[in-house]
């Protein structure tokens, strides 16, 4: 289906209100959308083993402003199945630089979507965001709740987390790790670093919007990073972490491709410029004694690979390869984060090594060529992956390549 004809029929999406309760310990939370005419989704979220009387201690405007904020971040997921000219807010209260800076978030962590689905995004009319709360909704308010020191770090099971959970253990940091629908990967990773109560949460999209992209409804990359933030800094209120430490590298901040005039970055929402934004955000409207950064921001992809060599154990365990977690393989050995990953790494460690992770030398498949190609901007667009910059590429190979020769 077209966006043109999808935005006539969808003309307004409603965030309605949003609901939560805590049962055995698990706080569960859902999200009520409405499309008009005629769809309406449910989304929802599982935050686990709170800790008993935690939840007591958070102002109740400053716990129903956190959930409604988690149901605003839910809303691009959703959106994009019509891509409706206008977002009704109805669960809560924005004020005008809040409804500007969401409008922001979607413009942007929206920008893949948009260049896949041939939209374009600059007309003046393409996105209002109206407040209209409905007389139910809760009253909000942030926390200044005083948070122990500490950092809460997400866990994907790939290098750069690994990396960033190592650096803090090695200084004697009070850490944990949070884990949102983790893979099997992640979770052994959790393991091998010996952390034994890793915060957990559960992710749940409405089976209808799966549904609604079968029968050709819009579709496209969301800004996964973004959610993750919103949830982040919430669980580290609920467990008391003053710090939110995530692993995005200076790398993030290049983008894939230009599009109608603007710089299209699938890594958007791991960029600098929504680190900085978000941050801003969140201590002013969420909760401004918990400090949101990326602890590896300053580094390059090359440089955190070289530092995730330091930790032979989780060889056996890591994986970056999100085609693989989607059907049980580690590394399906054939998409771009497979092939960017073995790069990067192949300066720093043997072949053997290579092998015994990914199973075969990706550098060696003429299969791989055409990938190769674009990680290093010979031919092609950048892949819409979470790969490094074209120079971090072209240097991989040249550093590869001197060492061969050294050998």
């Amino acid at each position: 289906m077209k966006a043109g004809s999808l935005r006539k029929k969808y003309p307004a999406f409603i965030y309605q209100k949003y609901s939560y309760r805590l049962k055995r310990g698990n706080l569960k939370i859902s999200f009520y959308f409405k499309v008009e005419p005629d769809i309406v989704f449910r989304s929802r979220i599982i935050i686990k083993n709170i800790p008993e009387g935690r939840l007591e201690k958070i102002d109740k405007k400053a716990l129903s402003n956190f959930i409604f904020h988690l149901g605003l971040m839910e809303i691009p997921s959703y959106w994009k199945a019509t891509c409706s000219p206008e977002i009704i807010i109805r669960a809560g209260v924005l004020d005008k630089d809040q409804a500007a800076w969401w409008r922001n978030l979607i413009i942007n962590g929206m920008g893949q979507f948009f260049y896949e689905n041939k939209i374009d995004w600059r007309e003046p009319d393409f996105l209002k965001i109206s407040v209209n709360p409905s007389i139910s909704a809760p009253a909000l308010g942030t926390t200044d709740l005083e948070l122990k020191e500490g950092y809460l770090i997400p866990i994907g099971g790939g290098k750069d987390s690994i990396v960033t959970l190592n650096l803090l253990k090695e200084r004697g940091e009070r850490i944990n790790c949070f884990l949102l629908n983790p893979s099997s990967y992640a979770k052994r990773t959790v393991k091998i670093a010996g952390l034994k109560s890793p915060i957990k949460a559960e992710r749940r999209i409405d089976a209808d919007l799966l549904a609604l992209n079968a029968k050709g409804h819009l579709n496209g990359h969301t800004p996964f990073t973004a959610v993750l933030s919103f949830l982040s800094v919430f669980c580290a209120v609920l467990f008391d972490y003053k710090n939110v430490a995530f692993s995005n590298e200076k790398s993030a901040n290049e983008g894939n491709v230009m599009y109608l005039g603007k710089s299209i970055n699938h890594q958007w929402a791991k960029t600098s410029e929504f680190e900085k934004m978000f941050r801003s955000y969140s201590q002013k409207y969420l909760a401004k004694n918990v400090n949101y950064f990326s602890f590896l921001r300053k580094y390059t992809e090359l440089q955190i690979a070289k530092m995730f060599t330091k930790y032979p154990k989780y060889f056996p365990a890591f994986s970056s390869c999100n085609k693989g977690i989607k059907t049980g393989q580690r590394w399906c050995n054939t998409c771009p984060k497979c092939l960017f990953t073995y790069l990067v790494l192949s300066p720093y460690l043997t072949e053997k090594q290579l092998l015994k992770i990914f199973g075969k030398n990706l550098l060696k498949d003429k299969k791989m060529l055409p990938l190769l190609k674009k990680l290093t901007g010979e031919k092609g667009t950048k892949p819409f992956e979470c790969v490094g910059t074209h120079q971090e590429s072209r240097l991989a190979l040249k550093l590869n390549a001197h060492k061969r020769i050294r050998k």
